[in-house]
């Protein structure tokens, strides 16, 4: 099945098919993952505004949520992490912006930082985005690409040049 057949398989009234689409972001016709991304900021921005522990609790449940939905709306289309499916985007970028003093130079830096990882997905997140599969590999190579995201952010913080 083609990836335009199976896209169009999605049900965004089906609860589990419009959160692994990001709210749908991911139905946007070129560069998805980054759709899903941009979805990602105002939500991130809300729950930061809530307070940190909000966003961790975002994180842990929204990871644990997406075990589940991106592994069914997968399984639903019949292909693998399928490129529409973004929530893993979402919960990667909560990940990446997790700590992290919220100002519009961090967002914009810690945007770019993951979309970077995500994309460019070097040793060891390559490995186990090739060998992990379901529901929880297609979140853990976001959750992997994150992580030098965040560690590059709070470094700057640390050296202060996102204060």
């Amino acid at each position: 099945m083609t990836t335009a057949n199976s896209k169009a398989r999605f049900q965004l009234g089906k609860w589990q098919h419009f959160l692994a689409l990001g709210f749908g972001s991911g139905l946007a016709p070129k560069a998805p993952g980054t759709f899903g991304t941009l979805a990602a900021l105002p939500l991130v921005w809300l729950l930061s505004l809530a307070g940190q522990p909000w966003l961790l609790l975002f994180i842990v449940l929204g990871t644990l949520l997406g075990i589940y939905v991106c592994g069914k709306a997968a399984a639903d289309v019949g292909e693998h992490d399928h490129g529409a499916i973004v929530w893993d985007e979402i919960i990667g970028f909560a990940l990446t912006m997790l700590f992290v003093p919220i100002s519009w130079q961090s967002m914009l830096l810690g945007f770019i930082l993951f979309r970077l990882f995500d994309i460019l997905k070097p040793w060891p997140i390559s490995w186990f985005d090739r060998r992990v599969h379901g529901g929880f590999g297609i979140m853990l190579d976001d959750l992997l690409a994150a992580l030098p995201a965040l560690a590059i952010l709070h470094l700057l913080v640390y050296l202060s040049w996102l204060n």
